[in-house]
Protein backbone atom coordinates (compact mmCIF):
# COMPACT_ATOMS: atom_id res chain seq x y z
CA UNK A 1 0.00 0.00 0.00
CA UNK A 2 3.07 2.37 1.17
CA UNK A 3 4.43 1.51 -2.13
CA UNK A 4 1.07 1.99 -4.48
CA UNK A 5 0.80 5.10 -2.30
CA UNK A 6 4.24 6.66 -3.77
CA UNK A 7 3.46 5.02 -7.27
CA UNK A 8 0.66 7.91 -7.26
CA UNK A 9 2.50 10.42 -6.15
CA UNK A 10 5.42 10.44 -8.80
CA UNK A 11 2.34 9.96 -10.99
CA UNK A 12 0.56 13.20 -10.19
CA UNK A 13 2.52 15.78 -11.69
CA UNK A 14 1.77 14.00 -15.22
CA UNK A 15 -1.76 13.42 -13.91
CA UNK A 16 -2.32 17.15 -13.27
CA UNK A 17 -0.20 18.20 -16.38
CA UNK A 18 -3.07 15.96 -18.57
CA UNK A 19 -6.05 17.14 -16.89
CA UNK A 20 -5.06 21.28 -17.26
CA UNK A 21 -3.17 21.23 -20.12
CA UNK A 22 -5.10 18.50 -22.34
CA UNK A 23 -8.28 17.81 -20.56
CA UNK A 24 -9.34 21.07 -19.91
CA UNK A 25 -8.76 22.81 -22.89
CA UNK A 26 -10.40 20.28 -25.33
CA UNK A 27 -13.14 20.50 -22.64
CA UNK A 28 -13.39 24.21 -23.24
CA UNK A 29 -13.13 23.91 -27.04
CA UNK A 30 -16.51 21.78 -27.21
CA UNK A 31 -18.04 24.06 -24.90
CA UNK A 32 -16.78 27.11 -27.19
CA UNK A 33 -18.10 25.20 -30.17
CA UNK A 34 -21.93 26.29 -28.92
CA UNK A 35 -21.09 29.93 -28.42
CA UNK A 36 -20.29 33.08 -29.90
CA UNK A 37 -16.96 34.24 -28.31
CA UNK A 38 -14.33 37.04 -29.67
CA UNK A 39 -11.68 36.33 -27.08
CA UNK A 40 -12.93 40.11 -25.80
CA UNK A 41 -16.09 39.45 -23.34
CA UNK A 42 -18.01 36.83 -22.36
CA UNK A 43 -19.12 33.58 -24.54
CA UNK A 44 -23.01 33.87 -25.39
CA UNK A 45 -24.57 30.37 -25.73
CA UNK A 46 -26.15 29.84 -29.30
CA UNK A 47 -26.65 26.45 -30.15
CA UNK A 48 -25.68 24.31 -32.54
CA UNK A 49 -25.51 27.84 -35.01
CA UNK A 50 -21.63 27.93 -35.35
CA UNK A 51 -22.24 24.03 -36.55
CA UNK A 52 -25.05 24.80 -39.25
CA UNK A 53 -23.10 27.94 -40.20
CA UNK A 54 -20.39 25.17 -41.53
CA UNK A 55 -22.55 23.12 -42.95
CA UNK A 56 -24.47 25.90 -44.71
CA UNK A 57 -23.52 29.77 -44.91
CA UNK A 58 -19.66 29.26 -45.12
CA UNK A 59 -18.20 29.56 -48.21
CA UNK A 60 -14.75 28.11 -47.82
CA UNK A 61 -15.88 24.90 -45.73
CA UNK A 62 -16.89 22.56 -48.51
CA UNK A 63 -13.73 23.90 -50.35
CA UNK A 64 -11.18 23.57 -48.18
CA UNK A 65 -12.67 20.06 -46.68
CA UNK A 66 -12.37 18.93 -50.35
CA UNK A 67 -8.66 20.08 -50.95
CA UNK A 68 -7.66 18.38 -47.73
CA UNK A 69 -9.29 15.23 -48.77
CA UNK A 70 -7.60 15.89 -52.31
CA UNK A 71 -3.75 16.11 -50.68
CA UNK A 72 -4.32 13.10 -48.41
CA UNK A 73 -5.63 11.49 -51.40
CA UNK A 74 -2.41 12.31 -53.06
CA UNK A 75 -0.05 12.13 -50.15
CA UNK A 76 -0.99 8.43 -48.31
CA UNK A 77 0.15 6.56 -51.02
CA UNK A 78 2.68 8.74 -51.82
CA UNK A 79 4.52 8.78 -48.61
CA UNK A 80 3.56 5.17 -47.01
CA UNK A 81 4.22 3.53 -50.64
CA UNK A 82 7.79 6.22 -50.72
CA UNK A 83 8.67 5.13 -47.22
CA UNK A 84 8.21 1.07 -47.92
CA UNK A 85 10.52 1.61 -50.93
CA UNK A 86 13.27 3.21 -49.36
CA UNK A 87 12.45 0.33 -45.98
CA UNK A 88 13.25 -2.53 -48.57
CA UNK A 89 16.49 -0.90 -50.26
CA UNK A 90 17.29 -0.34 -46.86
CA UNK A 91 17.26 -3.55 -45.69
CA UNK A 92 19.44 -5.52 -48.29
CA UNK A 93 22.27 -4.67 -45.91
CA UNK A 94 24.44 -2.98 -48.90
CA UNK A 95 27.90 -1.56 -48.28
CA UNK A 96 27.09 2.28 -46.65
CA UNK A 97 23.50 1.37 -45.61
CA UNK A 98 24.02 3.25 -42.68
CA UNK A 99 24.82 6.06 -44.60
CA UNK A 100 21.95 5.92 -46.45
CA UNK A 101 20.00 5.81 -43.32
CA UNK A 102 21.36 9.10 -42.33
CA UNK A 103 20.36 10.74 -45.69
CA UNK A 104 16.97 9.66 -46.26
CA UNK A 105 16.02 10.56 -42.40
CA UNK A 106 17.88 13.72 -41.94
CA UNK A 107 14.82 15.68 -44.15
CA UNK A 108 12.99 14.43 -41.13
CA UNK A 109 15.21 16.11 -38.63
CA UNK A 110 14.36 19.53 -40.36
CA UNK A 111 11.43 21.49 -38.39
CA UNK A 112 8.38 22.02 -40.66
CA UNK A 113 9.20 25.58 -40.51
CA UNK A 114 12.64 25.64 -41.82
CA UNK A 115 11.54 23.24 -44.79
CA UNK A 116 9.03 25.44 -45.69
CA UNK A 117 11.09 28.69 -46.08
CA UNK A 118 13.60 26.34 -47.86
CA UNK A 119 11.37 24.90 -50.23
CA UNK A 120 9.92 28.09 -50.82
CA UNK A 121 13.33 29.49 -51.89
CA UNK A 122 14.39 26.68 -54.11
CA UNK A 123 10.38 26.97 -56.32
CA UNK A 124 10.86 30.76 -56.45
CA UNK A 125 9.70 31.13 -60.00
CA UNK A 126 12.34 33.73 -61.48
CA UNK A 127 15.32 32.91 -59.11
CA UNK A 128 14.53 29.75 -57.32
CA UNK A 129 17.45 27.07 -58.63
CA UNK A 130 15.04 24.25 -59.18
CA UNK A 131 13.48 26.55 -62.05
CA UNK A 132 17.17 28.04 -62.96
CA UNK A 133 17.88 24.28 -63.28
CA UNK A 134 14.98 23.42 -65.71
CA UNK A 135 15.81 26.61 -67.90
CA UNK A 136 19.36 25.23 -68.60
CA UNK A 137 17.90 22.02 -69.46
CA UNK A 138 16.10 23.50 -72.20
CA UNK A 139 12.57 24.37 -70.12
CA UNK A 140 11.97 27.32 -71.09
CA UNK A 141 8.36 28.29 -69.50
CA UNK A 142 9.03 26.22 -65.74
CA UNK A 143 5.84 26.03 -63.07
CA UNK A 144 5.49 28.67 -61.38
CA UNK A 145 5.17 25.99 -58.53
CA UNK A 146 3.97 27.47 -54.99
CA UNK A 147 3.43 31.32 -57.11
CA UNK A 148 0.28 29.72 -59.29
CA UNK A 149 -3.30 28.78 -58.70
CA UNK A 150 -2.49 25.52 -60.65
CA UNK A 151 0.29 23.85 -59.49
CA UNK A 152 0.50 25.42 -55.54
CA UNK A 153 -1.75 22.47 -54.22
CA UNK A 154 0.63 19.90 -56.20
CA UNK A 155 3.59 21.73 -54.94
CA UNK A 156 2.93 21.53 -51.30
CA UNK A 157 2.13 17.55 -52.17
CA UNK A 158 5.30 17.35 -53.03
CA UNK A 159 7.24 18.92 -49.94
CA UNK A 160 5.39 17.03 -48.29
CA UNK A 161 5.89 13.88 -49.45
CA UNK A 162 9.58 13.97 -49.48
CA UNK A 163 9.98 15.25 -46.25
CA UNK A 164 8.00 11.88 -44.66
CA UNK A 165 8.99 9.41 -46.55
CA UNK A 166 12.31 9.20 -45.18
CA UNK A 167 11.20 9.71 -41.61
CA UNK A 168 9.78 7.98 -38.86
CA UNK A 169 7.47 6.13 -41.11
CA UNK A 170 10.10 4.22 -42.89
CA UNK A 171 11.90 3.62 -39.57
CA UNK A 172 9.06 1.64 -38.56
CA UNK A 173 8.52 0.01 -41.93
CA UNK A 174 12.28 -1.03 -41.51
CA UNK A 175 11.21 -2.28 -38.25
CA UNK A 176 8.64 -4.65 -39.50
CA UNK A 177 10.94 -6.00 -41.89
CA UNK A 178 13.43 -7.13 -39.53
CA UNK A 179 10.85 -8.63 -37.73
CA UNK A 180 10.18 -11.34 -40.95
CA UNK A 181 11.58 -14.29 -40.16
CA UNK A 182 14.46 -16.07 -42.10
CA UNK A 183 13.50 -18.99 -42.49
CA UNK A 184 10.39 -18.11 -44.70
CA UNK A 185 12.97 -16.77 -47.18
CA UNK A 186 14.98 -19.65 -46.74
CA UNK A 187 11.83 -21.67 -47.60
CA UNK A 188 10.80 -19.53 -50.64
CA UNK A 189 14.42 -20.06 -51.73
CA UNK A 190 14.30 -24.32 -51.93
CA UNK A 191 10.71 -23.67 -53.83
CA UNK A 192 12.43 -21.27 -56.26
CA UNK A 193 10.86 -18.33 -55.42
CA UNK A 194 11.91 -14.55 -57.38
CA UNK A 195 12.71 -11.76 -55.56
CA UNK A 196 8.96 -10.85 -56.50
CA UNK A 197 7.52 -13.66 -55.69
CA UNK A 198 9.11 -13.51 -52.06
CA UNK A 199 8.18 -10.01 -51.14
CA UNK A 200 4.81 -10.35 -52.58
CA UNK A 201 3.84 -13.56 -50.54
CA UNK A 202 6.05 -13.18 -47.81
CA UNK A 203 7.14 -9.83 -46.38
CA UNK A 204 4.00 -8.03 -47.70
CA UNK A 205 1.36 -10.20 -45.82
CA UNK A 206 3.44 -10.24 -42.98
CA UNK A 207 4.53 -6.55 -43.05
CA UNK A 208 0.52 -5.77 -43.31
CA UNK A 209 0.19 -4.71 -39.16
CA UNK A 210 3.14 -2.50 -40.03
CA UNK A 211 1.08 -0.79 -43.19
CA UNK A 212 -1.93 -0.73 -41.41
CA UNK A 213 -0.14 1.08 -38.41
CA UNK A 214 1.72 3.80 -40.98
CA UNK A 215 -1.54 4.20 -43.29
CA UNK A 216 -3.46 5.24 -40.34
CA UNK A 217 -1.04 7.80 -38.77
CA UNK A 218 -0.66 9.02 -42.45
CA UNK A 219 -4.18 9.97 -42.89
CA UNK A 220 -4.41 11.65 -39.65
CA UNK A 221 -0.94 13.63 -40.47
CA UNK A 222 -2.19 14.21 -43.77
CA UNK A 223 -6.14 15.78 -42.82
CA UNK A 224 -4.20 17.79 -40.14
CA UNK A 225 -1.97 19.66 -43.00
CA UNK A 226 -0.87 23.14 -41.72
CA UNK A 227 2.55 24.36 -41.44
CA UNK A 228 3.95 24.05 -45.40
CA UNK A 229 0.87 25.88 -46.64
CA UNK A 230 0.74 28.66 -44.13
CA UNK A 231 4.50 29.13 -43.88
CA UNK A 232 4.71 28.84 -47.47
CA UNK A 233 1.27 30.10 -49.35
CA UNK A 234 -0.63 31.27 -46.46
CA UNK A 235 -3.33 29.16 -47.78
CA UNK A 236 -2.71 30.87 -51.36
CA UNK A 237 -2.78 31.92 -53.93
CA UNK A 238 -6.56 32.42 -54.86
CA UNK A 239 -6.98 29.72 -51.53
CA UNK A 240 -5.14 27.45 -53.82
CA UNK A 241 -3.85 25.58 -50.76
CA UNK A 242 -6.36 26.57 -47.99
CA UNK A 243 -6.78 23.61 -46.25
CA UNK A 244 -9.28 22.88 -43.46
CA UNK A 245 -6.99 22.94 -40.59
CA UNK A 246 -5.72 26.15 -42.25
CA UNK A 247 -9.58 27.67 -41.87
CA UNK A 248 -9.35 26.80 -38.54
CA UNK A 249 -6.97 28.45 -37.45
CA UNK A 250 -7.62 31.43 -39.90
CA UNK A 251 -11.28 31.75 -37.71
CA UNK A 252 -9.99 31.44 -34.53
CA UNK A 253 -6.74 33.20 -34.46
CA UNK A 254 -6.65 35.92 -37.48
CA UNK A 255 -10.75 36.23 -37.20
CA UNK A 256 -11.32 36.37 -33.68
CA UNK A 257 -14.45 33.66 -33.85
CA UNK A 258 -12.86 31.75 -31.19
CA UNK A 259 -16.19 30.20 -31.03
CA UNK A 260 -16.21 28.71 -34.83
CA UNK A 261 -13.03 27.97 -34.44
CA UNK A 262 -13.72 25.12 -32.26
CA UNK A 263 -16.68 24.12 -33.54
CA UNK A 264 -14.48 23.96 -36.92
CA UNK A 265 -12.17 21.82 -34.66
CA UNK A 266 -14.31 19.82 -33.20
CA UNK A 267 -15.79 18.69 -37.12
CA UNK A 268 -12.07 18.12 -38.08
CA UNK A 269 -11.87 15.75 -34.92
CA UNK A 270 -15.16 14.09 -35.57
CA UNK A 271 -13.71 13.51 -39.40
CA UNK A 272 -10.23 12.30 -37.95
CA UNK A 273 -12.35 9.55 -35.47
CA UNK A 274 -14.97 8.58 -38.22
CA UNK A 275 -11.80 7.87 -40.63
CA UNK A 276 -9.71 6.00 -38.01
CA UNK A 277 -12.71 3.80 -37.19
CA UNK A 278 -13.56 2.65 -40.82
CA UNK A 279 -9.90 2.04 -41.18
CA UNK A 280 -9.80 -0.39 -38.19
CA UNK A 281 -12.98 -1.84 -38.91
CA UNK A 282 -11.83 -2.91 -42.46
CA UNK A 283 -8.45 -3.59 -41.58
CA UNK A 284 -9.63 -7.08 -40.51
CA UNK A 285 -9.86 -7.97 -44.00
CA UNK A 286 -6.42 -7.42 -45.34
CA UNK A 287 -3.86 -7.17 -41.80
CA UNK A 288 -2.49 -10.41 -41.15
CA UNK A 289 -1.45 -11.00 -37.72
CA UNK A 290 0.92 -13.41 -37.35
CA UNK A 291 -0.78 -16.67 -35.00
CA UNK A 292 -4.11 -14.95 -35.83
Amino acid sequence: MHRALWGYVFALPWVLGLIIFWGGPILASFYFGFTEYAVIGSPRWIGAANYVKAFTADDLFWPSLGRTFTFAAAFVPAAVGGALVLAVLLNQKLKGTNLYRTIFFVPHLIPAVALAVVWTFLLQPKLGPVNLFLRNIGIENPPAWLASRDSALYSVILINVWAAMGGNTMLIFLAGLQGVPQELYEAADIDGASSWVKFRHVTLPLLTPTIFFNVVLAVIGALKVFTTAWVATKGGPSYATWFFALHIYFQAFQYFRLGYGSALAWILAAILMLFTWIQVTYSRRWVHYEGG
